[in-house]
């Protein structure tokens, strides 16, 4: 069985990055293969084992960089190095998987280096993309076509610095083919596809649990209330579609973020809920008639999975990988900013289209497994493996 030394950039968070490490653990803790997680965390006691299942969390310390809501960049992180240097020796993995250039990412892949061990890593992030929109205050006094050419070059230079450490991998995982395209041109790398997966019994639409005397419509929006996610698309739509004449509608927002403020003074009838988990965030899914996710930047978009498994069509942008997860027409709808309003009523406005979409968004998401996709994973890193057998 190959050994595996994950390090992950995230992992209690809420984020599509800790999401997948925490199913990528249990996946490794079910089939009993021989894994060491290596992440941060609060936990009492640095090192656990479970069977053939190893983790060690260490603390961030005072240092640390807020990056968003809940996350950080640990620059101190160093002071770590021997205690998981010694971990992973006496683990002795055959292959080291980062999730980024992350702390835990940068000390990964100068193990993988020390030890000689394959080094796989994942892109989970669009960083350059984050870079871009979060500094257009910079140019905010530049005409349009000067502060939109400087946006560009930085996200042009984040990329170059992003593909530059991912092409010390030997072997690149990305949530869709454009994404695992672009690496491999930017690169030299192969990169194989690892999406995510879904728990089709708790993100089910049974969990539907409104009033019946609710006749108002629940356009739902899940994640982090950040600038890069376009949050503010959702106040337009609200302002174009009452302006339409359509008023009988709410919307739900599940999240936390430095924009929520600012939602809530746009969105006065909306419902915030904070972050949730588990049962409550199925019902809260379950409880929504269109999922409206207006994100360029992701690169999978698992809250849009997570939808169409409780029944919910959903309407995203043509960029990023939610588009790769709905059908247009059959599970939602592919949108440009300016149209997003118009797709939703071309949903809630056809009820007998509305039910189809419920039932057939339910049925893609029941394809989807996280088994699968940790399986292939594994396939790539077999192939891997036999690739640097045969070049000693």
């Amino acid at each position: 069985m190959t050994r595996v030394a994950y390090f992950p950039d995230s992992f209690h968070e809420v984020n599509g990055v800790a999401h997948t490490s925490r199913h990528f653990e249990d996946f490794a803790r079910r089939r009993n293969l021989p894994f060491l997680c290596v992440r941060a965390g609060d936990r009492r006691e640095p090192l656990a084992t479970d069977g053939n299942l190893t983790t060690l969390e260490l603390p961030r310390g005072i240092l640390s960089i807020p990056l968003d809501k809940d996350l950080k960049f640990d620059p101190a992180w160093v002071r770590h190095i021997p205690i998981i240097a010694r971990i992973v020796k006496g683990f002795r993995p055959d292959v080291i998987h980062i999730t980024g250039p992350s702390e835990l990412g940068i000390l990964g892949a100068s193990l993988a280096g020390l030890l000689r061990v394959p080094l796989a890593a994942s892109w989970h992030t669009n960083v350059h993309e984050y870079a871009a929109t979060r500094s257009h205050w910079l140019f905010e006094g530049l005409p349009a076509a000067s502060a939109l050419g400087a946006a560009h070059g930085i996200e042009e230079t984040a990329l170059r610095i992003l593909a530059w450490f991912y092409s010390s991998a030997g072997v690149l995982f990305a949530p869709n083919l454009g994404l695992c395209r672009l690496l491999e041109a930017r690169t030299g790398r192969p990169c194989h596809l690892m999406q995510r997966g879904i728990d089709a019994e708790l993100f089910c639409p049974n969990r539907r649990d409104r009033d019946e005397g609710d006749r108002g419509l629940v356009l739902g929006f899940v994640g982090r209330l950040s600038v890069e996610k376009n949050v503010a698309l959702l106040a337009r739509v609200q302002r174009e579609l009452e302006e339409g004449g359509l008023r009988n509608f709410r919307f739900r927002i599940v999240g936390q973020g430095a924009e929520e403020e600012w939602l809530r003074q746009h969105l006065p009838r909306a419902e915030f809920t904070g972050v949730l988990r588990g049962e409550a965030l199925a019902r809260a899914y379950a409880g929504m008639d269109v999922f409206v996710f207006p994100s360029h930047t992701d690169t999978f978009g698992n809250v849009v999975l997570e939808a169409l498994a409780s029944g919910v069509p959903a309407v995203v942008t043509p960029d990023g990988g939610p588009r790769s997860l709905v059908q247009e027409g059959c599970t939602g709808f592919i949108a440009e900013d300016a149209e997003f309003s118009a797709a939703i009523r071309r949903i809630v406005e056809n009820p007998v289209l509305h039910g189809k979409m419920r039932a057939q968004a339910r049925r893609y998401a029941l394809g989807a497994s996280w088994d699968a996709v940790f399986e292939g994973v594994y396939a790539a890193y077999e192939a891997v493996l036999l690739s640097a057998m045969n070049a000693a």
